[in-house]
């Protein structure tokens, strides 16, 4: 998984500067097709991959606000 997350980046970075290169030297308007896709990829498929491999094997529970976790917080503060 994290070999496959370094790859989708160094793809992503590439596209960028092609895009980025494209506008600037060449076409503009395809210089902005190829950045609008990079930005798509990189919020549909890295940012999805990324988040699974982080969160694998966690407990949501363990992050989410309950009335127990807050009255336990509430109890902290008054010690």
């Amino acid at each position: 998984m994290r070999t496959l997350i370094k790859i989708v980046i160094i793809i992503i970075a590439i596209s960028f500067g092609v895009g980025f290169y494209m506008k600037a030297y060449e076409d503009v308007k395809t210089g902005e097709v190829i950045i609008g896709l990079s930005v798509l990829a990189s919020s549909f498929i890295l940012m999805p991959l990324f988040l699974y491999h982080r969160w694998k094997g966690k407990k949501l529970e363990d992050y989410t606000l309950t009335k127990e976790r807050l009255d336990q917080m509430k109890d902290k503060d008054t010690r």
